[in-house]
């Protein structure tokens, strides 16, 4: 094999080195996969704990205990795929969701209920945009950004078009009967799809630009990889806490639970509008001014909500630029890695930058049930929430590494 074809396989630049339905594939399998497992849950934890007797707080922290689970399994996920690449880990995290989500659906119990989403928290490290951004970073190379631009903005479509979808399944169907076929759904899109697709050989990844890049642990160790994930891990908490507490925030203020689906809907719509604008951002912007400007943007909007109690139409409109944010937002994490450390060991570097994210986006949905009452109710918990993004915005500041930097 000649230079520059070695380089291509590497880079993901080359004909060869990159399964020609990868994206397609990966672009469906995340509308599918957040779609079901994970928007399907604000829509319907009203029906469920009205019809078992399960309380609120219960059933968010069974929830609360997959997205746990999520972050803590996405580690060795990373470094699996660093390895082998995503196809296995996908499809073999396919199944899994598809149990899990049966599982949920003929739940006798709240233990069974629990046990249930914790098997749903290791699909979601499995299938959920992390292996799909290592696939895609590895595989695409320098053109990178486009490629998780494009699977990102098909992503943001989860909750546009499974939040209305389960609201519309619930109004015939139990919520057990919801679930069911929507695993149905899950499991004839997501496992064929990875299985099939996701066939490119996956060659070692870069070298690191010099021999002091190899040290192993200086950046995990570095301030600004320290000052960076702590600043998207107060981000991911307020941002995660908003989308599952945006429901029940606009039914107390007087919207039907479908019309509050429907604004969750739209606000996945935003999503993928605000990715659009992602790659003109890059361009024009520096990495830390764009990652201190987006977790303020996204604070704003928290506080908008915390202030605003309608028209129903202008709170619609702050759940769509809210949207706009939180999509710019994940392919700020997407790339955080890359942009100030390179593509060696993204998979290792992103799964510890994300998993401690991940971690205070699973204790969310919990916290901002049980802080709602004793706050006095839901728009005193988005104040608090609009309040810790501006200190995250603040703690970004920080976040670009000095060149001594290594890896």
């Amino acid at each position: 094999m000649t230079d520059l074809h070695a380089s291509e396989a590497v880079t993901g630049t080359g004909d060869r080195s990159r399964p020609r339905t990868a994206l397609a594939a990966l672009c469906a399998t995340q509308i599918t996969s957040w779609g079901i497992v994970y928007y399907a849950f604000p829509v319907l934890n009203p029906q469920i704990t009205a019809a078992t007797g399960w309380s609120a707080t219960a059933t968010t922290a069974a929830f609360s205990g997959a997205l746990l689970v999520s972050a803590l399994t996405g580690i060795p996920v990373g470094r699996i795929i660093d390895r082998r690449g995503p196809r296995a880990v996908m499809t073999t995290g396919s199944v899994l969701g598809v149990a899990a989500v049966l599982a949920i659906a003929y739940a006798p119990s709240l233990a069974a209920f629990t046990a249930a989403w914790l098997l749903a928290g290791v699909a979601m490290a499995a299938t959920f945009y992390q292996p799909a951004f290592a696939a895609l970073t590895r595989w695409w190379g320098s053109d990178r950004v486009r490629a998780l631009t494009i699977v990102t903005l098909a992503g943001g479509l989860a909750s546009t078009a499974f939040a209305p979808l389960t609201a519309t399944l619930a109004e015939h169907l139990s919520w057990r009967s919801t679930y069911a076929v929507l695993a149905l759904i899950l499991a004839l899109v997501t496992i064929p799809a990875h299985a099939l697709a996701l066939r490119g050989p996956w060659s070692p990844a870069p070298a690191p630009p010099s021999q002091r890049d190899t040290r192993r642990g200086s950046v995990t160790r570095s301030r600004p990889f320290l000052m960076l994930a702590t600043a998207l891990t107060l981000n991911s908490f307020a941002m995660y806490a908003v989308v599952i507490a945006l429901v029940p925030l606009l039914i107390a203020r007087g919207a039907s639970p479908t019309a509050a689906a429907w604004a969750l809907g739209l606000g996945g719509a935003g999503q993928t509008l605000g990715r659009t604008l992602y790659a003109t951002l890059a361009r024009r912007t520096g990495v830390t001014i764009r990652t201190v400007a987006l977790i303020a943007l996204g604070g704003t909007t928290t506080a908008a909500f915390a202030i605003v109690s309608g028209p129903f139409p202008l709170l619609v409109g702050i759940a769509i630029v809210a949207g706009m944010v939180r999509g710019n937002l994940t392919l700020l994490q997407a790339t955080a890695v890359t942009d100030r450390w390179g593509t060696t060991h993204y998979g290792r570097l992103s799964g510890l930058l994300a998993a401690p994210a991940a971690i205070a986006a699973a204790l969310a949905p919990f916290a901002g049930a049980a802080l709602a009452a004793p706050l006095g109710g839901y728009p005193q918990l988005f104040a608090l929430l609009a309040a810790i993004s501006a200190l995250a915005s603040a703690l970004a500041l920080s976040s670009y590494p000095a060149r001594r930097d290594g890896l």
